[in-house]
C-alpha cells in the first residue's frame, strides 16, 4: 500500500457510533432537501435529452451498470447512454474519441448531463450528492481490504474532490498506450487518497463547497 495511502487511512474518523450516526441522518437530510428539488427542475431537461438520444441512435435512453455501493451492496447506477449498443464485452474504461460513443453521447460527457440521472439513485438512497464515486465491482476487488472498508463506510456520491482533479480522465486515458494499466497503477491510487481524505474530513459545509466547485469546473469547459 503506497505511504499516502497509509497515512490516509490514519486520519481521524467520527469518534463514536452516535456521532457517526448524527453525521449520516444530517447528510442523508441535505440530499434529499437538495436532490429533491433539483429533479423536479431538471425534468424538461431530462426530457429534452431523452427524446434527443432517442432520435440520435438506437437503443435505451437510459444505461445502468452495477457499482458497489455502501457496505459492500451491489446497486444499479443510472446514467443517459452515450454508446452505441454492443455486446458487453469492450473495455469498462472510457476514453476520448472512444468509437462507441454517439454523437449525442460526447456532448452528454463533456458536459456531465449524462450524470443527471443519478439523482434518482440519491433519493433511493443508494448515492449521495458527495461522495466516492461508485466502483465497478472488478476495480474495487483491486482495493486493499482495509481502504475498500474505510471508502464503503459511506455512500457513493455523484461528485467529488476526485470527480473534479479528474475531470479530463477520458483525455487522459486516451493518450496512454496501455489505458487500463494507467487507471490502475496512476489513476486509482490517487483516487483513493481522495476518497479517504473526504470520508476523514466529510461535513456538510465540504460539501456545499465540492458542489460549487463541481459546477464551476463543468461551466469552465
Amino acid at each position: 500500500m503506497p505511504s499516502s495511502i497509509r497515512t490516509a487511512m490514519h486520519s481521524p474518523t467520527p469518534a463514536t457510533h452516535a456521532s457517526f450516526m448524527t453525521r449520516d441522518i444530517a447528510k442523508r437530510g441535505f440530499d434529499l432537501l437538495l436532490a429533491t428539488p433539483a429533479l423536479l427542475l431538471a425534468l424538461p431537461l431530462l426530457g429534452v435529452i431523452a427524446l434527443v438520444i432517442r432520435l440520435d441512435s438506437r437503443g435505451p435512453v437510459f444505461f445502468r451498470q452495477t457499482r458497489v455501493g455502501r457496505g459492500g451492496r451491489l446497486f444499479r447506477i443510472h446514467k443517459f447512454r452515450t454508446m452505441h449498443l454492443h455486446d458487453g464485452a469492450g473495455p469498462q474504461l472510457t476514453a476520448a474519441h472512444d468509437a462507441r460513443i454517439t454523437r449525442v453521447g460526447r456532448w452528454l460527457r463533456r458536459s456531465k448531463l449524462d450524470e443527471l440521472p443519478q439523482l434518482i439513485d440519491v433519493l433511493a438512497g443508494h448515492m449521495s450528492l458527495v461522495g466516492p464515486r461508485p466502483e465497478v465491482p472488478r476495480y474495487m476487488a483491486l482495493y486493499a481490504p482495509e481502504v475498500r472498508a474505510r471508502i464503503l463506510s459511506v455512500r457513493p456520491g455523484i461528485t467529488d474532490r476526485a470527480a473534479i482533479a479528474f475531470r479530463d480522465e477520458e483525455r487522459l486515458l486516451a493518450a496512454a498506450p496501455d489505458p487500463e494499466r494507467v487507471y490502475v497503477e496512476q489513476i486509482m491510487p490517487i483516487k483513493q487518497r481522495y476518497y479517504l481524505d473526504y470520508v476523514a474530513q466529510r461535513s456538510l459545509r465540504g460539501d456545499l463547497r465540492i458542489l460549487w466547485d463541481t459546477a464551476r469546473a463543468v461551466l469552465r469547459r
